[in-house]
């Protein structure tokens, strides 16, 4: 079975389903193919325990643009509520709020800590970065105290390599506070004005799930359960084969998918140098370790960062914190993120084994030890983007190619290879949207300022 459209959208995340909600809405013909049960990505939830959860800890930044907010908001079974954050980090084996609040900063950070930083802030005008690096970047801008006591720790887990290995643009794009006093004048105005986010009711994955419904509404076809496995140029477009055997013939293709996925998929196959450097991009793997209590709340914070190394865990969030939802009385869910890769023992050990491993990281980072009568894991091979010096240039030369095919596009975080947030893949969506016209296409010039812009991003935590 063949079916012709205008856009054939690979990947059915909010990206994806953004792209594809925004081109209905221009009269164009879209199709999604998400290879996954259920809509969303990294960015979807599921019910485990009888509570919704995300993979993972997901929230919408108040950075989001307004025109965006507004449409998500109006979505079905979206219901953003305006939420207080209330997370905290270990440093220096206390727990800090986080982002950092004055008053508990000063209460709560190690007096080395805080001596170390207010040094730093006294010699920031001497410091230079001595090479584009992950960490000379750091070390210039937040000082070597902060670099040590907890950006350097925290990158080796998430990305598993040296931070002087990884680039300089991606402590740029990472690190939203460069600077201690960019830290000090957030935490003195996080005294009056608490950090805050926005959240759906019912879990993140409701922004994905209300995308779908709304652009299945304006005539988009969104396929679950489809996954690409060939893309192939033709002489009127592209024809996209999926594992099912059916196919769909396209004006233009738009790719959320791994780069390095896509990289595979195209035919005809791209030059020997193309697929090199497409094989040398690694991604961080995540496997998400989910506990189900018998209590009402574990603690009253929406999520601790461990980035001290004697664990592997990276962050420990409680979803019934994110929300005042439908949730169950007398249960509560933790979801643990262990970064890794599938030749490390966390890939391929047992439920009880990961459950224990951070019934221990929680015991030891002074958190009451939990007791899950349900235990649920989750593994996800494509988490974080490693963005080393040589992959940046790596990435160029796929970029660069993907760049000169006829008709096709690549976009979102999986697509871009970039760290973002959820809010700059939503306006990586309306941006190729916007730059669509059903008689025209894409416009390209558009399209390549809109890139640049997204270049400019910076991750907020």
């Amino acid at each position: 079975m063949s079916q012709a459209v205008d856009v054939a959208v690979l990947g059915g995340g909010p990206a994806g389903l953004g792209a594809a909600y925004r081109l209905a809405g221009y009269g164009a013909a879209a199709v999604v193919l998400e290879a996954g049960a259920r809509v969303g990505g990294l960015a979807g939830s599921t019910t485990i325990g009888g509570m919704r959860v995300d993979f993972g800890s997901h929230r919408l930044h108040p950075s989001v643009a307004p025109d965006i907010l507004r449409e998500l908001d109006d979505l079905p079974g979206v219901d953003l509520q305006r939420r207080i954050r209330r997370g905290r980090i270990r440093l220096g084996g206390r727990w800090v709020a986080f982002p950092l609040r004055l008053g508990d900063a000063l209460r709560h950070l190690p007096l080395s800590l805080a001596a170390g930083m207010a040094r730093d802030a006294v010699l920031a005008p001497l410091r230079t970065a001595r090479t584009d690096t992950f960490d000379e970047v750091l070390r210039a801008g937040v000082g070597p105290t902060l670099g040590q006591r907890f950006y350097f720790p925290y990158a080796r887990k998430i990305w598993g390599v040296e931070p002087s290995t990884l680039s300089g643009d991606l402590a740029r794009r990472r690190v939203s506070a460069n600077s201690v006093l960019t830290i000090a004048r957030r935490a003195l105005r996080g005294r009056d004005d608490p950090p805050w986010f926005w959240y759906p009711r019912t879990g993140f994955g409701a922004i994905a799930e209300g995308l779908a419904a709304a652009a299945r509404r304006r005539g988009a076809d969104v396929r679950l359960g489809q996954r690409a496995v060939q893309v192939e140029r033709t002489a009127t477009g592209w024809r996209v084969h999926a594992a099912d055997g059916t196919v769909v013939n396209a004006r233009h293709v738009w790719s959320t998918l791994p780069v390095t996925v896509l990289a595979t998929l195209l035919t005809p196959a791209p030059p020997a140098a193309v697929r090199r450097a497409a094989e040398t991009l690694r991604y961080r793997a995540m496997v998400l370790v989910y506990l189900v209590l018998d209590r009402e709340r574990y603690t009253a914070f929406d999520a601790h960062y461990l980035p001290e190394e004697w664990t592997p865990v990276t962050r420990i969030s409680e979803p019934k914190n994110y929300r005042d939802g439908p949730d169950p009385h007398g249960t509560t869910v933790l979801c643990a993120e262990l970064p890794c890769v599938p030749s490390d023992p966390w890939w391929t050990q047992s439920d009880d084994d990961l459950a224990g491993v951070v019934a221990d990281a929680c015991e030891r980072a002074g958190l009451p030890r939990p007791r899950p009568r349900e235990i649920t894991v989750r593994r996800r091979r494509s988490a974080y983007p490693v963005a080393t010096a040589e992959s940046v240039a790596q990435l160029e030369r796929v970029e660069q190619w993907t760049a000169g095919l006829p008709d096709l596009l690549t976009f979102g975080r999986q697509g871009l290879f970039a760290h973002d947030n959820s809010h700059h893949a939503l306006a990586m969506a309306w941006a190729a949207a916007d730059a669509w016209s059903s008689a025209g296409g894409l416009d390209a010039a558009a399209w390549a300022a809109a890139r640049r812009r997204f270049r400019a991003h910076v991750v907020e935590d």
